[in-house]
């Protein structure tokens, strides 16, 4: 009887060829695990939920348009998921057509809304008179090329899929920013998180605790006044009527850590909606700098100095003082 391991399932952003592939190989090999393309970003992260997949690796952030609305809006509804890991992967496009066509013949030029937001300065100045049709993925756009039923020419991709697919290519170094990166995660159903490296992420929903003046501000100092630092912070509407707004946030620290607890405790009491979605390591592995006052040190000092005045201790402190401003 075999005793070897079952291969995880991973659901990502297919088909074949896509930026999130790419990631994904980061994550694990095509030999050591089973790879479930899908559609969209919403059906990836919908595999994980229902059993279909262990993890989904998608997109959540690009160095030129920001936050990926599809990952956030959903990992930000329904049934919770956490973030385990990231990776990053450099983004270059080629405008790719079937072998015989001329730049002069393209009207239409397919890809997903974000790579063609990408290229916009190029297309505009070579393409004027281009219309763009949009694609689940930059991967797609080129395997619909390749199968020869569609009503475009071109379709913006990465070198690999022109390649994949076996279409020609018309343009190399379209993108806008050739130094674009984007910020890939590997989402998974809730359960023991990854051990703290002093180099952590932890990425939150929240929403806003009024809708009154410096309402965003009580949010915010929940962090400032425990010295969290924020990498990323972004308005998503809550969708249930107009001017409410949840906010997606990546904070640098691990929940394991006294001050990042302390924070979403504050969040706690202060925010009628929190959804805590991981504690995982940087890729960069920078630590954060930490004032005197927000070590886990500080924060346990103080507790105890705290259940001695409870018991009848002495009241005056020796509290590390945070520096000056």
């Amino acid at each position: 009887m075999s005793t070897s391991q079952p291969r995880h399932r991973y659901a990502y952003l297919g088909p074949a060829g896509t930026f999130t592939e790419a990631a994904l190989r980061q994550v694990a090999s095509p030999e050591d695990a089973e790879y479930l393309p899908q559609v969209g970003v919403v059906a990836a992260l919908e595999a994980v939920r229902t059993g279909e997949a262990d993890y989904a690796v998608v997109p959540i952030e690009n160095s030129v348009e920001g936050g990926v609305s599809a990952t956030l809006d959903t990992l930000a509804g329904g049934e919770s998921l956490v973030l385990l890991r990231e990776m990053l992967v450099p983004v270059s496009f080629v405008l790719a057509a079937r072998p015989g066509t001329r730049l002069a013949d393209v009207r239409r030029v397919a890809t997903h809304p974000h790579a063609w937001a990408q290229c916009r300065v190029w297309t505009s100045r070579n393409l004027p008179e281009a219309v763009h049709v949009p694609a689940t993925s930059t991967a797609a756009a080129g395997a619909a090329l390749a199968d020869g039923a569609t009503d475009f020419e071109a379709a913006l991709v990465s070198p690999l899929t022109a390649e994949l697919y076996g279409l020609e290519t018309l343009a190399e170094h379209v993108a806008d920013n050739e130094s674009a990166v984007t910020r890939f995660v590997l989402v998974g159903r809730p359960g023991a998180l990854p051990e703290p490296t002093g180099a952590d992420k932890t990425t939150l929903v929240v929403h806003l605790p009024s809708n009154k003046a410096g309402a965003l501000l009580e949010m915010l100092e929940q962090f400032a006044v425990r010295g969290v630092n924020l990498s990323r912070i972004e308005s998503r509407p809550i969708g249930d009527s107009l001017g409410r707004y949840s906010f997606s946030i990546d904070a640098e620290g691990h929940i394991a850590e006294e001050r990042v607890a302390e924070a979403l405790m504050g969040l706690h009491r202060m925010c009628p909606f929190v959804k805590f979605l991981g504690s995982y390591p940087r890729l960069d592995a920078v630590a954060p700098e930490i004032w005197p006052g927000a070590s886990d040190e500080a924060f346990r000092d103080a507790r105890a100095w705290v259940e001695g005045l409870r018991g009848g201790a002495e009241i005056a402190s020796r509290g590390t003082t945070p520096p000056a401003p």
